[in-house]
């Protein structure tokens, strides 16, 4: 396992500091679902959730918070995203499946923001339609490739034991 990075010689909570790296282009995808009874994705599909396009509101609020990552995770750096896609694709008989890609030219990656964008669009899909089912479920959101900088490439297909292996 690699050594944790934003912990300082003390042990102390620590930004990374990159003004040595180099910038490379540098993209990230994560994955996740919301998973709810099939009466609300039937809702959805339909565009009768009371509150608007479902989808369509999900995807602004996790490109919205992809740019928005540093401020909300303490220790990730502010970055000039080039690129944020979030799509959502309902998956019958009771999921919405999401995916968001980020891209950078930069100095460190977006992994963090493309785990939020994912994050933030499951918690607009359960916030939208919280009034037709609570028990809607967040599951599996995860890193499923990044590319660029010095840690090379990661897939979690290539990775081994279900998605925990090291960099490729």
């Amino acid at each position: 396992m690699n050594k944790l990075t934003h912990f300082d010689e003390a042990g102390r909570a620590a930004m990374v500091d990159v003004s040595g790296k180099a910038e490379t282009s540098r993209t990230a995808v994560a994955r996740g679902r919301i998973v709810m009874a099939p009466e609300t994705l039937a809702l959805i599909q339909a565009g009768q959730v009371g509150k608007g396009d479902v989808l369509g509101v999900a995807r602004l609020a996790g490109i919205m918070a992809a740019k928005r990552t540093s401020d909300l995770i303490p220790l990730c750096h502010p970055l000039m995203i080039s690129k944020v896609a979030v799509d959502l694709v309902a998956a019958p008989p009771d999921a919405v499946e999401i995916e968001a890609t980020v891209k950078v030219t930069g100095q460190t990656g977006v992994e963090m923001e493309a785990l939020t964008a994912v994050t933030v669009a499951a918690l607009t899909v359960y916030d939208m339609c919280k009034a037709a089912d609570r028990g809607m479920r967040i599951e599996a959101v995860r890193l499923v490739h990044k590319s660029g900088g010095k840690s090379g490439t990661y897939d979690e297909l290539s990775a081994g034991d279900a998605g925990r292996g090291s960099a490729t």
